[in-house]
């Protein structure tokens, strides 16, 4: 028994923090090593081309900047109105040296783990009272379990175009909530005074970014008005704040008369408001299913003991788990109903990685406020009840369960069958069999072709490899298909083909 209950301490240690941290750490160096094999891509060629022009002709990054916003205009009033995510796509880093495309999984791994550890930090100590070295525990398991199972790693980590428009945005919000809810909780005016200023600079561009995290932050951001205006009335002016000004960008957004224009050449027809709601609803408990493999069970089960002890021991009420559980679930659902409504579809890759982390924060704090609402019930109350018994097999268990799950899942994790399973195995496997760096040497040679001036007609030849991470889809045989005439005009060719086409089936 002393040996399992060392293991529990363990558990909420300093030590089991550090060792999350490296567990996290190393299971991110493969991805970012294999972003060192990253390239170019898609609509990186569009969104870019402008810019590019300008560096080539003038060296200057400031001309390029300007060169950004004129687009960035353009786009707000003839194709759509993010503001903001067209300008940091315009500015692609490859625009101004191809090689620095290891750049992007830094800045998108880099911007959505931090964030995403401050805000679980934020939620778990502020909101639920939770303490000590096991909250950080948590958080940075739910980071390790994200980015093992990320729906689409290449939309999220290695595609700059794409994970700026989702998954920057969100980290941008994630952090503007984590200020505003400091603000709330701050004892010092002065404090939250910077916080709220902080907050709403940034819910400014959260409003100028993918509609669906802009949709997502003008609800949390309505709720905790309310919440603060029936709890916290001398903080009201904290919240109002950065709810005013994200929503005016917002507004500035979906009003913008590119929106229009997209709509109207859009082959694509979405749902009515109502049936996009409802759909939405729907499609929720779905995708939660889905996002929750045995890996993530096991991540769960490892840590119920130890958010069972800091949920018993924190001096929160926790009574109304029935509307904060309904809440989330409005809140989550409301993030599938932009693409419902646009384009009558759900499913979108590089949406799903932050509905997907979203949903993980979501159910790491409801998964708390459910254990703390059946600690701190009266024993009178929950005697012979199902939280009675919860509790004493949680208690009984001590480190058991915990090690126990821990040892699963880091066995289900290195030893999977399909070594494309889980993100970090996969990296590795690609590394190890060289298939990234014969991927990156048929880029260069490529590039080389896209810059010999003396090339008008490009021909390439296909990837002999291709990393499984980097989904993306190659040039085409057709010079006249979409993503081969962005990469002609890029360079300033008459025309780019592709000599085959790798099918689906050759992948690796």
């Amino acid at each position: 028994m002393k040996v399992w209950e060392k293991v529990e301490n363990f558990l909420g240690g300093r030590r089991a923090a550090v060792l999350t941290a490296v567990l996290l750490f190393v299971s991110l160096i493969p991805l970012l090593w294999l972003g060192k094999y990253n390239v170019m891509c898609i609509d990186d060629y569009d969104y870019g081309r402008r810019v590019h022009d300008v560096w080539q002709a003038t060296g200057s990054f400031t001309a390029s900047a300007q060169e950004a916003w004129r687009q960035n205009m353009d786009f707000y009033r003839d194709w759509q109105g993010t503001y903001v995510s067209c300008f940091l796509m315009a500015m692609c880093p490859m625009n101004f040296r191809y090689e620095v495309a290891w750049l992007v999984p830094f800045l998108m791994i880099g911007m959505l783990a931090v964030s995403t550890f401050v805000l679980g930090r934020q939620i778990l100590t502020r909101w639920l009272g939770c303490e000590g070295q096991g909250v950080t525990v948590a958080v940075l398991l739910l980071l390790f379990l994200f980015y093992q199972v990320i729906e689409a790693p290449f939309e999220g980590i290695y595609w700059y175009n794409g994970s700026t428009h989702y998954v920057l945005m969100q980290s941008v919000w994630f952090f503007t909530l984590t200020l505003v809810s400091e603000t709330i909780w701050a004892e010092g005016k002065g404090r939250a005074a910077v916080c709220c200023a902080a907050a709403a600079i940034l819910s400014v561009i959260v409003g100028g970014g993918n509609l669906v995290t802009g949709l997502q932050a003008e609800i949390v951001m309505a709720f905790l008005v309310l919440y603060v205006f029936y709890k916290k009335r001398n903080k009201i002016l904290y919240s109002i704040i950065p709810f005013l000004t994200g929503s005016v960008g917002f507004l500035f957004n979906v009003l913008a008369p590119g929106n229009g224009a997209r709509a109207g050449a859009d082959v694509d027809e979405g749902y009515s408001a109502l049936k996009s709601v409802l759909l939405s609803f729907y499609n929720m408990p779905v995708f939660a299913i889905r996002w929750t493999p045995v890996f993530a069970v096991l991540v769960w089960m490892a840590l119920l003991p130890l958010l069972w002890r800091m949920a018993k021991a924190s001096k929160r009420e926790f009574a109304h788990p029935v509307w904060v559980t309904a809440g989330v679930y409005c809140v989550l659902s409301a993030m599938f109903t932009p693409t419902l409504f646009a384009v009558g579809m759900v499913g979108l890759s590089r949406v799903d990685n932050i509905i997907q982390i979203t949903y993980y924060v979501a159910a790491l704090a409801v998964t708390v406020y459910w254990l703390g609402f059946f600690a701190h019930r009266k024993r009178e109350e929950s005697a012979g009840s199902v939280a009675e018994a919860l509790g004493i097999f949680l208690e009984r268990a001590d480190g058991r369960m915990s090690a126990v799950c821990l040892i699963l899942l880091l066995a289900v994790w290195a030893l999977t069958a399909d070594k494309n399973t889980y993100t970090s195995i996969s990296a590795v496997r690609s590394l190890a069999k060289g298939e990234a760096q014969t991927f990156y040497e048929d880029s260069m040679e490529r590039y080389a072709l896209y810059t010999d001036e003396a090339q008008t007609d490009v021909v390439v030849s296909p990837y002999r490899e291709k990393p499984h991470l980097f989904s993306f889809d190659d040039l085409s045989e057709d010079p006249e298909n979409w993503l081969n005439l962005a990469v002609a005009r890029y360079y300033h060719k008459d025309s780019v083909r592709n000599t085959k086409s790798i099918s689906e089936d050759a992948r690796p």
